[in-house]
């Protein structure tokens, strides 16, 4: 889910919120729902914007951040030959360029 950046010109406060891109929030009250806090002193109905920001982009720094992220790193070893550091249980490091476990 993206992550988009709301002011509400009321209380002057910035909130940072993930939700889909089809939600619409228009309102203090709202936002504080998807940030879980308190609205505090604003009311519920005070009307937010959303404020224009660069694209946020995570970027895998290790091989556990690759694989929980679902991809897989391989790294050359041989000339054809592949070590698939991302392998879970049961799969084959040892892999050809294709990405096919290489039998001994």
């Amino acid at each position: 889910m993206p992550v988009y950046d709301y002011l509400c010109p009321e209380n002057n406060q910035q909130l940072e919120v993930w939700h889909s891109m089809n939600l619409e929030v228009s309102t203090w009250g709202q936002l504080c729902e998807l940030a879980k806090c308190e609205p505090g002193e604003t009311p519920a109905d005070a009307p937010v914007r959303r404020l224009l920001s660069a694209p946020r982009l995570m970027k895998p720094t290790s091989d556990t951040d690759y694989k929980n992220s679902g991809f897989s790193k391989y790294v050359k070893r041989d000339e054809g030959v592949y070590e698939n550091v991302t392998a879970k249980d049961g799969e084959s490091r040892i892999v050809n360029r294709e990405g096919k476990p290489i039998k001994d």
